[in-house]
């Protein structure tokens, strides 16, 4: 029986969602282990404010910018059979990066004063001590830009192969060497030991997918290869999202600032709150979306429209599934899941409620965030990088505005103001997501959109169902441990929900089953 592209994503997405959860499980041990080793204290604040560095050159060289434009650029050259041709493109684009990030990791570790006090978190000039901890940390953990942006390149080669598990795994080795680094290191060196941590977890981030990258059997070649146009394009078609990350990490250097001038504790609070909401997010969307990006870029390179706006809109459909009742799910649960998973050893009740706080703001967005991730990656498949470049720029521009803004009123009226970074997060990613929608819509003249509006009604009318369930039992176990009221309320909520998409006929939700049980009875056959 042939596999049809949609059945092709689906199975990898599949595998990609169950590697990815395997490294939420690992990122979620390291948040509790270290919750309970630093809490909120000043020296964790003075971590997440370093490791932000780190992270935003990840980002903006590799993480995102190139592989939207990589991907693309090199699955056209094996699907038009120029395999040398696209390795050499490969290891152009690896030592331009080892060049490039080499160049800025060095002038970020001499600059290292400056970029903490003037624009990463000036509020920690009232502590000099916090001050000058976030430098030494920022310092110590600039060689993981590096790592992670050679196997974010990898990552995107054995995607374009159509390899997706163990690049899937990479996020579970970079959390296993955090948790040696707050396990082993830790005790002895303190924070710092959390920050080799990273530097550790980078190195066998990369290091995982080096035996899936010499089976392909490619040939390293050590040149810049200007003279390849292919390079070309994919710095032009880097270039527009390299613009829309530096937006999105403006918005986070934005909030860590602001956050710093707030009680302590606020920067691990938002952080906590975003590591949260995000788990959800890398399950449902990324597995999604980095299983559909090769296929939509095959498909288009092919000139398979219907095709493309076929499997956008089930990845889409499968999105929306999902993410709606994560979201009321995170906002309803979000106390005892807080207090169950950190709260001992130094982080506290007062921790609890800082990342509850935060966490609550943050799940109201969890929708955007994964039709985000899915309605980005169409846009790469079609080679057009700039679209949601704009859109990203533009809301993540009046994500800076709202933040500014809402942390004011939430401080008028008396409630914790970096809950309102979080809100400013979620209604921008809202409105970009409403904005791509829009767009992807136009430019494939329609994606389905009556199937897609009538999954997620029958999503949102089966999700309230379930909230209010969930809101039932919170009210009849208000006074019963925490892992108790978690426990039951995740057991409700998924069965309710389950029912309840059943009973609506959500196709999907009929499906399942039936094939649980087909493969089943093969196993047992």
């Amino acid at each position: 029986m042939q596999i049809t592209p949609n059945r092709r994503i689906a199975r990898a997405a599949g595998a990609v969602m169950a590697a990815f959860v395997l490294s939420n499980l690992a990122g979620l041990a390291r948040q509790i282990l270290v919750a309970g080793r630093f809490g909120t204290l000043p020296e964790l604040d003075a971590f997440n404010a370093a490791n932000r560095v780190s992270e935003t050159l990840f980002t903006l060289i590799a993480g995102g910018a190139l592989g939207s434009a990589f991907i693309p650029t090199f699955t056209g050259l094996l699907t038009q059979g120029k395999r040398r041709r696209a390795w050499q493109l490969a290891s152009a684009v690896a030592n331009w990066l080892l060049v490039l990030l080499g160049l800025i990791s060095l002038a970020a570790f001499f600059l290292a004063p400056q970029i903490v006090r003037y624009l990463l978190a000036s509020g920690f000039a009232k502590n000099p001590a916090q001050e000058a901890l976030t430098i030494h940390l920022l310092r110590l953990m600039l060689p993981s830009a590096v790592l992670f942006s050679l196997s974010g390149l990898v990552m995107g080669i054995l995607n374009s192969y159509q390899v997706f598990f163990i690049p899937a795994l990479t996020p579970a080795m970079y959390q296993f060497g955090l948790i040696f680094g707050v396990l082993v290191l830790a005790p002895q060196m303190g924070i710092q030991g959390l920050a080799w941590g990273v530097v550790i977890g980078a190195a066998l981030h990369l290091l995982l997918q080096i035996p899936s990258l010499i089976r392909l059997g490619g040939n390293y070649l050590p040149e810049l290869g200007i003279h390849l146009p292919e390079l070309r394009e994919v710095i032009l078609l880097m270039g527009p999202r390299l613009l829309g990350q530096a937006a999105v990490q403006l918005n986070f250097w934005v909030n860590t600032n602001l956050a710093s001038f707030q009680p302590a504790g606020s920067v691990a609070g938002i952080q906590f709150g975003f590591a949260l909401m995000l788990m959800p997010q890398a399950a449902i969307a990324q597995s999604i979306a980095t299983a559909a990006l090769p296929t939509l870029a095959a498909q288009y390179a092919q000139g398979k429209l219907e095709e493309v706006r076929a499997a956008l809109s089930a990845s889409l459909r499968g999105v929306l599934l999902l993410s709606i009742p994560a979201s009321l799910g995170l906002m309803l649960l979000r106390t005892p899941l807080v207090a169950t998973l950190y709260q001992r050893g130094q982080f506290t009740e007062r921790s609890t409620e800082l990342v509850a706080w935060a966490l609550l703001w943050y799940a109201a967005g969890l929708v955007g965030h994964c039709l985000v991730e899915v309605l980005a990656r169409a846009f790469y498949a079609l080679h057009d990088t700039r679209t949601p470049v704009a859109v990203g720029v533009a809301t993540m521009s009046l994500n800076v505005l709202l933040s500014i803004l809402l942390t004011r009123v939430f401080s008028q009226i008396g409630w914790m103001p970096h809950g309102g970074l979080a809100l400013a997060n979620s209604l921008a990613t809202a409105l970009e997501a409403a904005v791509l929608l829009h767009l992807i819509r136009r430019r494939l003249n329609g994606i389905e959109g009556a199937r897609l509006a009538k999954s997620s009604l029958q999503a949102t009318v089966a999700a309230l169902g379930m909230s209010l369930g969930i809101f039932a039992w919170l009210r009849w176990t208000s006074f019963q441990a925490s892992w108790l009221i978690l426990a039951g309320g995740i057991l409700l909520g998924g069965v309710s929900y389950a029912l309840g998409t059943w009973l609506l006929g959500v196709p999907e939700a009929r499906r399942l089953p039936l094939a649980l049980a087909r493969r089943l009875t093969r196993q047992v056959r």
